[in-house]
């Protein structure tokens, strides 16, 4: 993780600079600030800082991976990753009510609006809990 943190932290600090840079030019070339560009490059900044403070955080808590150490070799990286969803249809389905807010936005229409919130929230309930069995696993089974 502490490659991803600092990889990251660099484009952020990069676009921050852009950004500056890029209201300053455009406040003198054209006599006021072009909001849109500085608004997304800020926007991009913002995003990258977030990221790279997550990766950040998580490598503190962690023990270094094998691509941290620089004795690391490929077969310390060998073994069981993780459990990865072979496919599920609820991405699309948080799409779909993601679009019906995006219209009830689009013609400023309040009720399909709550109606869309309403629908992401549970199809983003139904993808987290799509593999919980329902049953609790102990130690005694």
């Amino acid at each position: 993780m502490k490659t991803e943190w600092r990889i990251f932290l660099i484009i952020a600090a990069f676009l921050a600079g852009t950004a500056v840079l890029y209201g300053a030019w455009t406040a003198g070339d054209g006599g006021e600030v072009e909001w849109i560009g500085t608004t997304a490059l800020t926007l991009s900044f913002l995003l990258c800082s977030m990221c790279g403070g997550f990766f950040w955080f998580v490598s503190r808590r962690i023990d270094l991976r094998p691509e941290d150490r620089p004795d690391g070799e490929i077969a310390d990286g060998a073994g069981e990753i993780g459990f990865f969803s072979p496919g599920s249809y609820w991405p699309f389905a948080i799409a779909l009510c993601t679009s019906i807010t995006g219209l009830g936005l689009v013609f400023w229409q309040l009720w399909l609006v709550g109606t869309g919130l309403v629908a992401v929230t549970l199809a983003t309930a139904a993808m987290l809990f799509e593999y919980y069995s329902g049953t609790r696993r102990t130690a005694e089974h």
